[in-house]
């Protein structure tokens, strides 16, 4: 692995599935809702709301594609029990947002909101992993529309509900609370969504 990749800390354990996980070769699509068409004159991302962050920020796609990159090796779960080993992610980091706002102390959380409405909930700490991207590429290429394309988050720390496709803004609170699948109506996932911690039943509250 070169020098310039930064590598997830769950790559380097011994036995790298979680409990009750099955490794899959293949890359399964699952998502809510329809695939976005991308149109880059109309796609935006904004970062809000003040005063837990100073200002808020909305990048255009020239803007927020230029900005600096780097590259992630990671292994990616999936709640519905599969795993995808050795991953490499090229994208924007989420550490980069710190260049372009002050954030409040006060601010513990995220939710993340994307196409169609759907939104999914982070505690702030692990959204600016070390390991956490704003995805472009995956292994070289870049996503296809149904893996997210033209950005997605990767947070390789929680199962891949939490790395959510098409992303569009940033919310940041003091409080958490439940995004699309966390809610009740909608299945109620566990609101962090730690593969390692919370196997089988509790993957759910």
């Amino acid at each position: 692995m070169n020098d310039d990749v930064i590598i997830s800390a769950d790559t380097r354990r011994e036995e790298r599935l979680p409990p009750r996980q099955v490794l899959t070769r293949k890359w399964p699509v699952l998502h809510a809702g329809e695939v976005p068409e991308f149109d880059p004159s109309a796609w935006d991302l904004t970062l809000f709301p003040v005063p837990l962050i100073d200002r808020i920020v909305r990048f255009t796609w020239p803007e927020f594609s230029a900005l600096p990159r780097v590259k992630v090796f990671a292994d990616m779960h999936c709640v519905t029990r599969w795993s995808k080993l050795d991953n490499l992610w090229e994208g924007v980091p989420t550490r980069e947002l710190h260049k372009h706002i002050t954030v409040s102390a006060q601010a513990k959380f995220v939710m993340i909101h994307c196409e169609y409405g759907f939104s999914t909930n982070l505690p702030i700490d692990d959204f600016l992993g070390e390991d956490c991207l704003f995805a472009f590429k995956h292994n070289g290429a870049e996503l296809s529309p149904d893996h997210g394309y033209p950005v997605r988050l990767v947070v390789p720390g929680l199962y891949a509900w939490k790395s959510a496709k098409w992303v569009r803004g940033i919310e940041f609170m003091e409080a958490d609370r439940p995004g699309f699948w966390e809610s009740s109506e909608h299945g109620g996932y566990h609101m962090r969504g730690d593969p390692w911690t919370e196997p089988d039943g509790q993957r759910f509250q």
